[in-house]
């Protein structure tokens, strides 16, 4: 069994792990942290854990840390960083679920995330956890960055066309809609009901935190800088992410391949559904579920295609890739605890 600590359980991201987790059948999890919940048990504030789990929030101990196999940070950013170093000296295999490993540019990770990084050696170091990109070099780490909701959503849909040098890359273009829980469990007034329901709103326009990391992988792809417009959006439901990504042709001809392309470039990965042509995914498909449904259309037979990405973004998006990372760095079936059927409605 793989001992598993996790440092930061009482958010969202961190409750949606632990639902996994608990009923993954290769993990046994040691230790379930919060300061300010310390010795609570968990069920008690998550009561759909009852009778799946059986352990108290503790404050985070190094010594019980350093002896799990595999710690998962489901914490704010800032916070991994911190206690990373020690883990990975010890052995310990980490898998941070916030931004601090993401960014291979520590003074762009700095101007985004408003702080000094404290182990910019490590952030080289770090594997992006993008298993549909990186599988081998995930199969290897020891510090995986797992990759933020928006840029999941994105990259999965724009890559294969970026891969095959079939789009300008000058001016592209990402409108993205989450649901309110991906603003995470604190109080804020944006997300209170009487605030985000029965509204739609636009933020970020000048510029969000997930910019830099989609343009990073994005580039990597390209093999050249690319430009992007990338406009989040609140939309009123609590889970879900619906990427509308937009890029013009080089060569409008191509357009009635791109269908076999995307279903031959996903066609080995589990967790990307490229759906039939002219469908349009719904973000209640993957609902709970650990999958990235695409859709493929080029409107009015033009010269721009559309890519329609639709995630879970606590699961595919957090939490569930987390695991699909830890299952491949332990060799474990890809699949190990992530075979959850979509809720609908």
């Amino acid at each position: 069994m793989i001992k598993v600590g996790i440092v930061g359980g009482t958010g969202y991201t961190g409750v949606e792990l632990l639902r996994l987790l608990a009923a993954h059948p290769e993990v046994e999890i040691q230790a379930i942290t919060s300061r300010s919940e310390k010795g609570l048990p968990v069920a008690d504030m998550y009561p759909n854990l009852r009778g799946h789990l059986d352990l108290a929030f503790s404050e985070p101990d190094m010594s019980v840390l350093t002896n799990c196999d595999v710690v998962f940070f489901a914490t704010p950013n800032g916070i991994a960083m911190t206690m990373a170093r020690e883990l990975v000296d010890a052995g310990v295999k980490v898998i941070d679920l916030a931004a601090d490993f993401r960014i291979k540019d520590i003074n762009e990770w700095s101007k985004w995330y408003g702080m000094e990084h404290a182990c910019p050696d490590l952030v080289e170091k770090a594997v992006y956890g993008l298993p549909e990109v990186n599988r081998a070099e995930i199969k290897q780490a020891q510090l995986i960055a797992n990759p933020g909701c928006y840029p999941t959503a994105v990259q999965l849909g724009l890559l294969p066309l970026i891969e095959n040098g079939l789009i300008e890359t000058d001016n592209l273009i990402a409108d993205a809609k989450s649901g309110v829980s991906g603003a995470g469990r604190g109080a804020a007034v944006a997300t209170l009901q009487a605030e985000s329901s029965e509204s739609f709103k636009a933020y970020g326009v000048a510029g969000h935190r997930h910019l830099p990391e989609i343009k990073q992988g994005l580039t990597i792809a390209n093999k050249a800088d690319v430009g992007l417009t990338f406009v989040p959006h609140l939309v009123p439901m609590i889970r879900g992410i619906h990427a509308t990504c937009y890029a013009r042709l080089k060569d409008k001809n191509v357009a009635t391949r791109l269908q076999s392309l995307y279903e031959k470039h996903y066609a080995n990965e589990i967790f990307v559904d490229v759906m039939p042509a002219g469908s349009f995914p719904e973000t209640r498909s993957v609902k709970g579920a650990n999958y990235c449904r695409i859709a493929i259309h080029v409107p009015q037979e033009g010269d721009t295609v559309v890519i329609l990405s639709v995630i879970d973004n606590l699961v595919k998006g957090a939490a569930g890739q987390a695991v699909q990372n830890m299952n491949i760095m332990f060799g474990l079936n890809e699949n190990a605890g992530l075979t959850a059927i979509a809720l609908v409605p």
